[in-house]
């Protein structure tokens, strides 16, 4: 069943019952200069919650979207980080104090591994926000990204109530900088290697590319300013923002295109082209704004949805291109676009750009084009058959593409929640966010297994798993090289011949160990190891739910100076579906509005449900027109609900995307 969207608004002050914000309790606090905090210490401020886990792309999206409501509202506002983990390795304590460096987070983080804090605000889904007021109420509840317009207004009317009151201070908040690191690298993504035979990573951390001799040894040269950016220039001028994948361009291609490489800059949401040459860079495509899925506004100069784009490349918008990639067959270049779970490919030589193969929703199903669903894919390379193999991250599976007509399979992993570190039968074999492949000499794949910090290899003649290397900090990109440097297969862009397995292990890998800021050399063994320290899954408290006929429902009110975007129809939509998928009757499937009725199989005791609700508002008043060039926003939220069927449970699901 669909219905019209499911909307409130703000309760008055005199129906309001107040709530009082559970406290805040987790292992420990991080930039605090050691001090252990307390709501009763966040007394007169503004406090907003940020519940996320540091593998989720939407909560480093949200992370983008605080920075400018900390630097507008510094005396009046805290921001608390309360890191929720998702896998395993983000339970670590070394791996939380990474991330909280990587990312340069300037507010309060609560480590919570535990999820007790997750609990107690009732949190089901990455991101969640939560507002309270400098009294100590909870009185703001806001799931998925895009509410920085939406939490500007709320922060604002929070501070006029609160000094009209005397109930807010004013001042410096308890955040304490922590030093950073002084090394040469900071937590680098990617690395290829130039036609001239030198090497060029993607420093991330410190927004800029670096240029090492053959060796990876000396820095020949830095390509950007260091410091966060978008300014197109020269190579001393130009600013990035945490740059990824790096292509290498063909002369030809190159020669017409103007530029060899081709950059995904992935903060910025462009890509970006560099002429070695006359030491350039300039945004190709993108237009630096990015990309929501289902909202207005997607392409410049037009008031329509995006849908399947195909056209000129710095019309559209982007979302956090994590790799790119040449590949000959067709002469464009493939982009993992972690931002929205898709693969687009762009044309030098035209300057267009299309969506290769996704839906857009968040998930692993192979099939074709348009069928086929991604999860922050974030790796990828030429398989020997000249097909594009990607490294997954959010299913901790490796897939393949053909980049002809889109079709995409499965070689390794089980689904968005399905982890671990086992080798084996590629179906029972399990890898836990990895961010890089690379086909090996013998023509078996290599994969950077990055959260279970190895270098594993599936052989695709045995169709089995096995491990490498262990003992690596963050693996996120691998280089085959030898012993005069690295192989001609990143300068062509060209696949492999196979050859023996005496050929693969006389070859060594360079290794992106992004976690120690460095490149490190991997000798391939002559017998790899089979590990098997267990499948995981992810654990959440479960919600207990009634088998037979759920309603499930998605509450969202618009914010304040908005109004739906009902031009093009109904503006809110809602996907469901399941794992395993037989957990659902019917109802399952994607179509307009906030309700859906569905049926539960009562011989399906457990699952998790997947709810993907859109909802898109425009600066207007309700009621009214929606001006012709009024800013619009899109709210969404994607969320992943272990489920327990009892039979005395509530037969009705309710989720807020907004609340307040």
């Amino acid at each position: 069943m669909t219905s019209s969207p499911q909307t409130s608004t703000a309760p008055t002050d005199s129906k309001h019952v107040k709530v009082r914000a559970p406290e805040l309790v987790g292992r420990r606090w991080m930039n605090s200069g050691g001090k252990d905090l307390s709501l009763a210490d966040l007394r007169g401020k503004v406090v907003l919650l940020d519940f996320w886990t540091f593998c989720c792309i939407n909560c480093l999206h949200v992370l983008d979207e605080l920075r400018p409501l900390e630097e507008k509202y510094s005396k009046e506002l805290v921001i608390i980080g309360v890191h929720s983990p998702k896998f395993e390795f983000e339970r670590t304590v070394e791996a939380v104090d990474q991330a909280v460096e990587r990312y340069q987070v300037e507010h309060l983080v609560l480590d919570d591994p535990d999820l007790v804090t997750w609990q107690a605000y009732t949190a089901r889904a990455w991101p969640t926000l939560a507002v309270i007021d400098p009294e100590g109420y909870l009185v703001a509840t806001l799931s998925g990204e895009g509410h920085g317009a939406g939490l500007g207004e709320i922060i604002e009317g929070l501070i006029a109530e609160h000094s009209a009151k005397g109930t807010l201070h004013s001042g410096d908040g308890p955040y304490v900088p922590p030093p950073a690191p002084e090394t040469d690298l900071f937590y680098p993504g990617k690395v290829t290697r130039l036609p001239s035979g030198n090497l060029l990573v993607a420093d991330s951390g410190h927004h800029s590319l670096v240029e090492y001799d053959p060796t990876g040894v000396t820095i020949l040269r830095r390509i950007g300013t260091g410091e966060r950016g978008a300014a197109d220039g020269d190579f001393a001028s130009a600013s990035f923002s945490e740059p990824g994948g790096i292509a290498v361009l063909p002369d030809d291609i190159a020669a017409t295109a103007g530029y060899r490489l081709v950059v995904a800059d992935t903060v910025n949401h462009v890509l970006r082209g560099i002429d070695l040459d006359s030491e350039t860079v300039t945004t190709i495509a993108g237009t630096g704004d990015q990309h929501m899925v289902g909202a207005v506004d997607n392409v410049r100069g037009t008031h329509g949805p995006l849908g399947r784009y195909d056209g000129p490349a710095l019309d559209v918008k982007l979302s956090s291109p994590w790799d790119v990639l040449f590949v000959p067959d067709t002469a464009e270049v493939v982009v993992a676009m972690a931002g929205n779970h898709t693969i687009w490919s762009f044309d030098p030589v035209t300057g267009s750009i299309r969506l290769l193969a996704g839906t857009m929703n968040e998930g692993l199903l192979d099939g074709d084009a348009e069928t086929a669903w991604f999860a922050q894919s974030s790796g990828l390379d030429l398989g020997p058959e000249g097909d594009v193999l990607i490294a997954d991250s959010e299913t901790s599976a490796v897939r393949r593409l053909d980049p002809a007509t889109g079709a995409v399979s499965t070689l390794v992993g089980a689904g968005l929640f399905d982890f671990g570190f086992r080798d084996g039968p590629a179906g029972d074999a399990r890898l836990q966010h990895p961010l890089g492949v690379r086909t090996l000499p013998d023509g078996s794949i290599a994969i950077a297994d990055t959260y279970n910090g190895a270098i594993r290899r599936y052989d695709p003649t045995t169709d089995e798993v096995t491990t490498l290397a262990r003992g690596l900090r963050e693996p996120s990109d691998i280089l085959v090289v030898d012993a005069a440097g690295p192989s001609d297969q990143e300068e062509t862009g060209a696949g492999v011949d196979p050859g023996s397995s005496a050929e693969a292990a006389e070859a060594e890998l360079l290794v992106v160990e992004s976690a120690s800021h460095a490149l490190t050399r991997v000798k391939l063994p002559k017998d790899a190891q089979r590990v098997d320290e267990g499948a995981l899954s992810t654990r959440r408290p479960p919600t207990e739910i009634a088998p037979g006929p759920v309603a499930i429902s998605v509450s969202f009110s618009v914010p304040a100076g908005q109004k739906l975007d009902d031009r093009w129809g109904d503006p809110t939509f809602l996907q469901v579906s399941a794992t395993p998928p037989g957990l659902i009757v019917s109802g399952e499937g994607g179509a307009e509005g906030l309700e859906r009725d569905i049926v539960l199989n009562p011989d399906c005791p457990s699952g998790v449900l997947h709810v993907t609700a859109r909802a898109a508002a425009c600066d207007g008043e309700p009621g009214g027109e929606i001006p012709l060039h009024a800013a619009c926003h899109l709210y969404q939220q994607d969320w992943g609900i272990p489920v327990d069927l009892v039979d005395t449970a509530p037969n009705e699901l309710t989720l807020d995307l907004r609340g307040a």
